[in-house]
């Protein structure tokens, strides 16, 4: 007896059927990944042996008010002159009599520092023609001065003025080493945050039981100071140049963050 064979015919899907079925694969796939990530979660609890910090913050802010013993004095030259070698030659000779008369005082030559030179070209404008016309130069030399010894600091004004300085920028008063001002300030300040805090927490039934943190800043705070300018003559003679030194406030200003329980 012959084998007998039997065939079965399989369909095979079109090209759109093909990329439903991939697409359906690709989707249960992702399905499976994702589950778990997707299912609902137990939220958590707050531990209760941890609970929240609560704090208070405070500002506190203390002064000192200190006598300056340094000042810082700030002149120069100007000379205008047809050429450069002539303004530069009255300049020279006019701020080398002015660094004379400093040194005659007694001030160091360490405290005596250039701090300005320039020249530049002068114009005339007048003339309401396309090009001015250059009619000289002028030189400009500037000195800072420290003077140590605050009762000679009229004197190193009228001294250097009379010896020919043509420019007085100012004076300003300091305080060479003010650490030990700034200590009590700081500690004038931590104790007025300190007692803020105090009245704060025994108003509200609640006790201080640390400290956080701590930041602050600090700054010399000067006074306005008066000079005159140069005085001319009474009564005959020359009237020194008044100045008062007034005095410098150091201020410290905290900010503190104080654990409460």
């Amino acid at each position: 007896m012959e084998p007998s064979s039997i065939s079965i015919a399989i369909p095979v899907p079109n090209a759109r059927a093909r990329w439903l079925a991939a697409g359906i694969a690709v989707g249960l796939l992702v399905a499976v990944i994702a589950g778990p990530s997707l299912a609902p979660r137990t939220t958590l609890a707050t531990d209760p042996t941890h609970p929240p910090e609560h704090t208070l913050t405070v500002g506190g802010t203390g002064r000192v008010i200190i006598s300056p013993d340094i000042a810082d004095l700030r002149l120069g030259v100007t000379i205008t002159a047809a050429t450069v070698k002539a303004a530069r030659d009255g300049n020279a000779t006019a701020m080398a009599a002015v660094i004379a008369s400093l040194k005659a005082l007694g001030i160091a030559d360490r405290d005596i520092q250039t701090s300005m030179l320039s020249l530049s070209p002068v114009y005339d404008y007048s003339t309401h023609s396309t090009q001015p016309k250059l009619t000289g130069y002028t030189l400009a030399n500037s000195v800072a001065v420290t003077i140590r010894d605050l009762d000679k600091v009229g004197d190193a004004i009228d001294g250097a003025l009379a010896a020919g300085a043509t420019n007085l920028d100012g004076v300003s008063f300091r305080v060479e080493n003010q650490v030990a001002a700034e200590k009590r300030a700081r500690e004038a300040a931590m104790a007025e945050a300190k007692a803020k805090a105090e009245t704060m927490a025994s108003a509200a039934g609640i006790s201080i039981i640390g400290v956080a943190s701590i930041s602050e800043s600090s700054a010399p705070v000067p006074w306005p100071v008066y000079y005159g300018g140069y005085a001319g003559l009474a009564e005959g003679r020359d009237v020194a140049t008044p100045v008062q030194p007034g005095t410098n406030e150091i201020f410290v200003t905290v900010a503190v963050v104080y654990l409460i329980g």
